[in-house]
């Protein structure tokens, strides 16, 4: 070994040269083998992130100019007959201040009908509460194996008797073998069919009354519910049994031309099968009893969730009708004057009416919308306002007046809406080129996730979670590597804004979801319920879907 280390070092000091080239060719090739080994350039990555609650703002985005001091047309929201008018032209009104009102009874009427079915909710749900107590519930259990006792007790009050009853019968004189016989085939096999279900009974019976002799009032639930159910068993095949020999007992009768011999059997068997009838009703009832209240235990919780969500659906009306019945009063959007009153008392107006007009020194906005946005507006709906060329500067703002009729441009719709300034700022000039976002939903501790993780495929939106967190990654690159597929979790959504969706069923919070697939080299198409987003072929990690 001393001799090759000896060579080795001679050559090298003898060939500087070569020896360098020899070890940068040798470290490059370990550096490759090592990266074809190490490298997962050909597996997929998922970045993931988890389900969380938080508030979702919607809102609906124009451009236009700043206005100096303007004119309003002031229209209602619903239609109607005017029951007052409160302000004349030329007076002073504030923001805020009620200026008409509209006949508004169907609305009230609207309101008490959802005040009396959210109460009748709640109602329904406190009686759920009070029946569905673990108290009440184990009561209700506890009586019905009480019953379900005295049920079989008393079925054995007759069960023996009857048993008897019928085996004398069996063994009379005019339906023994070799009268039966006598009579042909067909009553042989009604004689041969009574007597298999009658000894079939039989020792159906005595092991039936062996068990029951070991039970009392005490004993418990299992096997108060297993003799319940025994006793059933030998309960239905006994009416099965009677029935079979009454078959018998007719056949013989029809035949024979002595048919009064046959009466007082037929009566008998009568007798049995009302009484033994009435057992096995009662048998059963109890049976369902028992099942019943044993099922309520786990339906409890879903029917208190099934009922806090009706709960919350009347709310939701309530809300909405409360919200309807404040379009039936007009209010001033903002300070000014009244310039005219086209209307009077008794007129009936619609939406497109005005009823008045309200002359203001105050800036506002004029902003341009398409027709599909512009839909989503309403009056007095708030909004926040940028200006180009003051950049430091955002003044809030409420929608105003909203334009009936749009403007054709080229084929395109546009239509005009005003919204006045919250607060005045001198820096502001007429003509200044201004943005607005207009606030057209907002909901608080709901469901959010990701716009990227919500995806859609026949008509049906979903996400895709792993059935176990993925491992971190550790070579610094984005996402963590699975070979296995994520599963598809179909989701309702809600309201969403730019960057996120409202999650209203699917998945829980905490669930952690697939917001990003990067996949190795591909081309491909991943369609959200947000739109799409198209990757080319590229090499390295590929284009995020």
């Amino acid at each position: 070994m001393s001799n090759l280390y000896t060579t080795i070092k001679t050559y090298i000091v003898n060939n500087k040269k070569k020896s360098i080239i020899f070890l940068i060719i040798l470290l490059a090739l370990g550096y490759y083998i090592y990266g074809k080994v190490t490298s997962t350039a050909g597996d997929t990555r998922y970045v993931t992130a988890k389900v969380e609650k938080g508030t979702i703002i919607s809102s609906i985005t124009g451009t236009g100019q700043v206005s100096d001091s303007s004119q309003i047309d002031i229209k209602p929201e619903a239609s109607g007959n005017v029951t007052y008018i409160g302000a004349e032209i030329g007076e002073k009104v504030w923001k805020g201040q009620t200026l008409f009102n509209i006949d508004s009874k169907d609305a009230r009427k609207s309101v008490r009908d959802a005040e009396i079915s959210l109460a009748s909710a709640k109602l329904s749900l406190e009686k759920l509460k009070l029946q569905n107590s673990e108290d009440n519930m184990n009561a209700d259990l506890v009586k019905a194996y009480d019953d379900g006792f005295t049920s079989v007790s008393d079925a054995f009050l007759d069960l023996p008797s009857t048993i008897t009853g019928i085996e004398n019968i069996l063994n009379q004189q005019n339906i023994s073998d070799n009268t039966v016989r006598m009579s042909g085939q067909a009553a042989m096999n009604y004689r041969n069919d009574a007597e298999k279900l009658y000894y079939e009974v039989k020792n159906t019976f005595e092991e039936n009354r062996i068990n029951f002799r070991k039970l009392d009032r005490n004993s418990s639930k299992e096997k108060i519910e297993s003799v319940i159910d025994e006793t059933y068993e030998t309960t239905k095949l006994l009416t099965d049994t009677i029935k079979s020999i009454k078959n018998l007992v007719d056949y013989l009768s029809e035949d024979t031309e002595s048919p009064a011999d046959f009466i007082a059997s037929q009566n008998t068997l009568s007798g049995y099968t009302s009484n033994i009838n009435n057992h096995l009703s009662s048998l059963l009832s109890i049976k369902t009893s028992i099942k019943n209240y044993k099922d309520a235990f786990p339906n409890a919780d879903l029917d208190l969730q099934s009922s806090l969500l009706t709960i919350k659906q009347k709310e939701n009306a309530l809300a909405d009708a409360r919200e309807k019945l404040n379009d039936y009063s007009v209010r001033a959007p903002f300070d000014g004057i009244i310039a005219s009153i086209p209307v009077n008392l008794g007129d009936s107006v619609s939406s497109g009416t005005i009823v008045s007009t309200i002359i203001t020194t105050k800036k506002l906005a004029l902003i341009s919308l398409n027709e599909v946005d512009v839909a989503k507006i309403k009056l007095l709906q708030k909004a926040t306002l940028t200006f180009d060329a003051i950049s430091d500067l955002t003044i809030s703002g409420e929608v105003v007046e909203i334009d009936a009729i749009g403007t054709v441009s080229q084929g395109v719709v546009t239509y005009n809406i005003k919204v006045s300034f919250d607060t005045q700022d001198s820096r502001v000039k007429s003509g200044m080129s201004v943005s607005a976002a207009i606030i057209t939903d907002i909901k608080q501790d709901i469901l959010i996730a990701p716009n990227g993780a919500v995806k859609i495929q026949n008509g049906l939106n979903y996400v895709e979670m792993f059935d176990m967190p993925l491992l971190p990654q550790t070579d610094g690159l984005i996402g963590s590597i699975s070979k296995i597929t994520p599963n598809k979790i179909n989701v309702e959504v809600g309201i969403s804004n730019d960057l996120q969706t409202e999650i209203i069923s699917g998945i829980k919070e905490g669930d952690e979801i697939v917001t990003r697939t990067i996949l190795p080299s591909t081309t491909k198409t991943t369609t959200s319920a947000f739109g799409s987003s198209s990757g080319s072929k590229s090499g390295g990690m590929g284009m995020p879907h």
